[in-house]
Order: C-alpha cells, then structure tokens, then sequence
C-alpha cells in the first residue's frame, strides 16, 4: 500500500492505495512551518496510524502548505519516525501536489485558496514560477484566514452595517477581548481566522460581504498572479475556491483571466496521477 497526503493547516485527507483499492481517512492539518515536529509526530500516532490496516505502507507522497524545501525535510523526517527509516518518502509543497492534480500536461496558473492561499506557473511538466505566499500574517490573500480577519476588522471597528455586526455577535457569542485573545495568544490562529468563512458564505448576498469577498479575492489577483503570463487558464483548488467560486471567478474575469476548473479538493486528480505512474 502507498499513502498519498493532501495537507493544509486545517486538514489532512489522506488515501491508502493498493491496487484498485482506495482507503479514504482524515486527519487535523499538518503544517512544519505551524507546529513543532515532536507534535506532528504525535498527531500521527494519534489521529493516521488507529485508522490504518495492519499491513506495510511501501511508500508515502505528502502534498502540504508549508512544505518548502527546508520544511520538507523536516516533515520527511517526521514521517520516518513513524513509518521506519526503510519507507520511500517524498514530500512536495501543495503547489506541486495541485499543478499534478488540476493540470496534467497543461500548462496553467494554479492557485491554492482555502485557510491559506498560494499560486503559481506550472509549465506541463513542472512548477516554473512561484509568487510567495508568506502565511497568513504577511500574505494569503483571499484565503479562509484572510476572508476571517477582514470580516473581524470590519465588525470590531464597526466598518460593516450594525445589523451585520449585531448578527456576527449573536450568532458566534464572541467579544472583542475573546477574539483578541485568540489571535494573538492561542496556537493556530490561522484556523481560528479561517473558521469566520461559513458566516461569510451564509450572507454572501448582502451587498457589504460580497464586496468583501470580491475585494479580498482581487487582493489575492493582483498580490500573487502578476508574474504568471495572463493568457494562460487558471486552475483552482481548495474550500475557499470551491465555496466561493462564482466570486472568485467574476474577480478572476473583471482582471482579464480565463478559469479552467475549480476544485475542491486536488485528491482525486493525484490519485489518477499515482495510479498512471504504477
């Protein structure tokens, strides 16, 4: 059996794949950049080995946020702890694990939008070009963590209508020292940012949060799809892509963009990708 992992910062899918078989399990997100590597291998232990069979895994393919060269090293290293140093194990960034998914041997902009974001050219064959991402406080853009702040910047400085911020209040019986706290003093902020999206998604047809969202998704347009050539279709993946597509895609075609396909999640298309490879 070899184990293929989609990962971002708030969930892991992951696939057992033996022959036509094909185990679907979930696990919390597993981020080098995020946590520590003493935790990543205890969540491992935890949440992925209970629900896996009693039989030798042969080899893993991690696809995850944050996985940059030197922080795939270090979850490569995790990863071994638990398997055994024998295993075959390769981690890749997201990026790679969405341009082999969405693409295939198109060339195209990729974009990743859901509690973080990123982008970038894939050629056909690989990953040419790349705008960074730099997390959610320095960037990410239209993603869930982005959509989350500026929703809590306009209900705390009273930016957004009162019925919406009296509604924001009723339904998630938070205040401002609450979520304060939670920002800054908790672990994961990212997610907790991220977790304010459903509210978002049910009043997306008031006028002020669907200029918001249209606003954030321009941001995330105009901040890291500037080096990508513009006459190339673009690929989505992810929650935030997939929930709010028809805003992504109007702020996609407002800046002179073709989409191509929109997805939620990229692990059927590596699944197809592993599968070819034999």
């Amino acid at each position: 059996m070899i184990l293929i992992a989609d990962s971002g910062s708030t969930k892991t899918d992951w696939c057992g794949l033996k022959q036509d078989v094909c185990l679907r399990l979930q696990t919390g997100g597993i981020n080098p950049v995020l946590q520590k590597p003493e935790d990543i291998v205890r969540q491992l232990y935890k949440e992925l080995l209970p629900q896996l069979p009693v039989e030798p895994i042969e080899a893993i393919h991690f696809y995850g946020a944050g996985c940059t060269p030197l922080w795939s090293k270090v979850l490569r290293t995790c990863l071994m702890k638990v398997f055994g140093e024998q295993i075959h194990c390769e981690v890749h960034s997201d990026m790679v694990g969405a341009a082999r998914a969405l693409c295939g041997q198109q060339a195209g902009i990729v974009c990743i939008l859901g509690t973080g974001s990123n982008s970038c050219y894939y050629d056909g064959q690989q990953v040419t070009r790349h705008t960074p991402a730099l997390g959610y406080v320095l960037g990410d853009e239209g993603s869930g963590a982005y959509l989350g702040r500026q929703l809590l910047n306009g209900v705390l400085k009273e930016l957004l209508p009162p019925h919406i911020c009296i509604t924001f209040a009723n339904e998630t019986q938070l205040t401002q020292e609450e979520i304060i706290h939670k920002v800054y003093r908790r672990p994961l902020a990212n997610r907790f940012l991220a977790s304010f999206a459903p509210f978002l998604a049910k009043y997306r047809n008031e006028p002020t949060i669907r200029q918001l969202l249209t606003d954030a998704f321009s941001d995330f347009i105009s901040h890291n799809l500037h080096a990508y050539p513009k006459d190339k279709p673009v690929f989505a993946v992810g929650s935030v892509a997939h929930h709010f597509q028809d805003e992504f895609t109007e702020a996609l075609r407002k800046k002179g963009y073709q989409v191509a396909v929109i997805a939620q999640s990229p692990m059927e298309g590596l699944i197809r990708y592993h599968r070819d490879l034999g």
